[in-house]
């Protein structure tokens, strides 16, 4: 589980395509060294095991199910990825519950800056619109941010400087693919009404 609180910009620093299989090495500012093998990390909103470690480096690997759902069959060396280690007990709540298990792929449609602030309006398949609501809570590369607007399958966020730059948002532009994880919560709500079209 996580918060949507970014942690860290990583860096793809080796890419390794295997059949069925993507491995990719991160480097990170975390201390490398207290990293358990077999450990979650969400990279851009993925909830990943590390499998490796090299200095100041750890290596995750992501199946073909997860680069179908995922933007990490784009992922090339010198990107920027946003990290957070899984939630220990204890920790602060400072988004909202994550897990790590994205949905699909947002697109940017536009981005304008509403005084020293963003405005990000993306659109999104239709499946998953029904789980968007106004001022509920949506987790994008693994930022979790606050909906403005839900029109149809389109929806709009707003991003703080704080936000624009302790992540890689500021690195989107319009036509950028972003891992989408909806709010837990709405997906069972519409699933208890019968509304959930999976």
């Amino acid at each position: 589980m996580f918060t949507g609180i970014v942690k860290d910009k990583g860096e793809v620093v080796r890419v390794d395509d295997r059949k069925g299989m993507r491995r990719l090495l991160i480097s990170t500012h975390f201390d490398v060294s207290s990293m358990d093998i077999g450990a979650s990390m969400a990279c851009d909103g993925c909830c990943l095991t590390i499998v490796d470690k090299e200095s100041g480096c750890f290596a995750v690997e992501a199946s073909n199910e997860t680069l179908d759902k995922t933007t990490i069959g784009s992922w090339q060396e010198g990107r920027q990825i946003n990290l957070e280690p899984s939630l220990r007990l204890g920790d602060e709540l400072g988004g909202h519950i994550v897990t790590g298990h994205v949905d699909g792929v947002a697109q940017l449609e536009d981005i304008k800056q509403d005084g020293q602030s963003y405005r990000l309006r993306f659109s999104l398949p239709d499946a998953l619109a029904i789980y968007l609501a106004p001022k509920g809570s949506v987790a994008l590369n693994g930022v979790s941010l606050t909906l403005n607007e839900v029109e149809g399958s389109q929806f709009g966020v707003n991003i703080i400087p704080h936000t624009w730059e302790v992540t890689n948002i500021k690195h989107w532009k319009p036509g950028t693919g972003v891992n989408i994880e909806v709010d837990m919560l709405a997906r069972y709500v519409a699933r208890m009404i019968g509304k959930d079209p999976a």
